[in-house]
């Protein structure tokens, strides 16, 4: 359907920002994509595209053919998909994002037997530790610890988790043991480094009581990985999913700390966009999920 594939064009060319990108993108020449975005401009009668920079700007008779144009290809899309749900037959390409670490340990093993399951479902599994957003549509299942707090999403709960916190026999050798919160503000904590913040905000709970503990180190990073790495070798105390960490207890290499408080739990969430007629590959990936992980202890096995 040609008003599909123009729409389709233009909004990946606009996604792009450059005739050289979108050409890239669609794998032609630069040419190639100026002549088709001059055949549109010339059937409609109109400028889409002020060219007067090398990245350009949408003119307003643009923009409007941008926003009414995805909203034609969503309820296209809608269409095809309440189609093909109505069979129940995964189609097309699923597109996943997760965190790096919990990706690589659960989710690629899951999608590999997924695979198994429907050969003819093609998918893409994006490694990140930011959260993608599902507005655009280049994501249609995120893998993600706690429940996201955009009410415009669906999120499905496909396995029970919780943080705790943890620091090594080498750091803990010659200093006392941290008792209650508080007691952390006398010791070398260990960040996560989010929005460029170097300090963190660790909230406790015990006997329906919550206190906010502001703590501090010498090491952050924005990459959980590499602070369990220094809580390993000494450096302090950490805040980590009990999956990461279970089995360094298990090997002795960490000891859990203020075990009798709670900390906002980790629970794994399968997030969706909130469509009226769910795609089958989203609906049937997400049931896979829950299944595959009902009842089970989410445990990393192993060093990784």
């Amino acid at each position: 359907m040609k008003l599909r594939t123009d729409l389709s064009f233009f909004s990946t060319l606009v996604k792009c920002g450059s005739l050289s990108a979108a050409a890239q993108e669609f794998n032609v020449t630069p040419s190639a994509v100026s002549k088709w975005l001059a055949q549109l401009e010339e059937r409609l009668g109109v400028r889409l595209i002020a060219r007067n920079t090398r990245r350009f700007s949408l003119t307003q008779e643009g923009e409007i053919y941008l926003a009414e144009g995805q909203r034609i290809l969503s309820e296209i899309d809608d269409l095809e998909h309440a189609i093909s749900s109505s069979h129940g037959v995964p189609i097309g390409l699923l597109k996943i994002q997760a965190t790096f670490g919990f990706g690589r340990s659960f989710i690629a093993p899951a999608i590999s037997e997924f695979s198994r399951q429907y050969p003819d479902l093609e998918i893409q599994l994006l490694l990140s530790d930011r959260p993608a957003s599902l507005a655009d549509g280049d994501i249609d299942v995120s893998v993600r610890f706690g429940p996201p707090p955009d009410s415009r999403v669906m999120a499905r709960k496909i396995a029970n988790h919780r943080r705790r916190i943890f620091a090594s026999p080498m750091y803990l050798k010659d200093r006392p043991l941290p008792l209650t919160p508080d007691d952390l503000a006398h010791h070398n904590c260990l960040i996560v480094r989010q929005d460029d913040v170097a300090y963190g905000q660790w909230h406790f709970t015990k006997a329906r009581k919550t206190q906010s503990v502001k703590v501090r180190g010498n090491l952050s990073s924005n990459d959980g990985g590499a602070v369990l790495t220094w809580a390993l070798e000494g450096h302090g105390i950490i805040m980590r999913s009990e999956w990461d960490a279970a089995p360094f207890v298990q090997d002795g290499k960490l000891t859990i700390l203020l075990d009798d408080y709670e900390l906002p739990p980790a629970d794994i969430y399968a997030v969706y966009p909130q469509k009226r007629n769910l795609p089958a590959k989203v609906r049937v990936f997400v049931d896979f999920l829950a299944a595959r992980f009902e009842g089970k202890v989410i445990q990393r096995q192993g060093p990784q």
